[in-house]
């Protein structure tokens, strides 16, 4: 089970951070995933990470601004969003998948399991 937690109102050029913990995972490799959908828009992959090489990977539209941790000791993954625009307005999803790393780590038919979102919203 996922559960994304942190989402809110902010102002453009503001900052959130998102967390993602998962429950009952008792293996330790596995890849956590963010996504979003914005109103009207598809689900699109934002970032990733491996849980025990820590390999990261960003879509275009949010590198240099997001920033993807994880804390291995408390099972959880954080999503630093920095300079946020009206544009990152959006649900996001974390979602993962029981595997070291892969090919298509942004793509959602690559995750096995999903959380349910948490609104983030970026006023101009």
């Amino acid at each position: 089970q996922l559960q994304a937690f942190g989402g809110g109102l902010v102002q453009a050029g503001g900052s959130l951070r998102l967390s993602c913990a998962p429950s009952g995972v008792t293996f330790d490799a596995y890849v956590i995933g963010w996504f979003r959908q914005g109103p009207g828009k598809e689900r699109e992959g934002v970032s990733c990470i491996s849980s025990r090489a820590g390999t990261t990977y960003y879509a275009d539209s949010v590198k240099g601004r997001f920033t993807i941790m994880r804390d291995n000791a408390a099972r959880t993954v954080y999503l630093q969003m920095n300079s946020l625009r009206p544009e990152d307005t959006a649900v996001y999803y974390c979602a993962l998948k029981q595997t070291d790393w892969g090919n298509r780590v942004l793509k959602s038919d690559f995750y096995d399991y999903w959380g349910q979102g948490t609104l983030v919203t970026v006023s101009s």
